[in-house]
């Protein structure tokens, strides 16, 4: 049941790291709906870039993703 508990404590993190990491979040998502026809690869680099602040984010709290 430990893992349980740390599961949803990680879960619980989720808006916090988010709230960090808004701008990136925000610059993927309107990558994400300019065209409705999304192609693979086509906001990569937003994507990284939100993907490494989450994982800052989430090493300064000293947490997983």
């Amino acid at each position: 049941m430990e893992s349980v508990k740390r599961a949803n404590q990680r879960l619980r993190n989720y808006p916090l790291l988010l709230s960090k990491c808004s701008v990136t979040a925000a610059a993927y998502a309107a990558c994400v709906t300019t065209d409705l026809n999304v192609s693979h690869k086509l906001c990569e680099k937003e994507f990284q870039l939100f993907k490494q602040c989450l994982q800052k984010a989430a090493s300064e709290m000293k947490t997983r993703l």
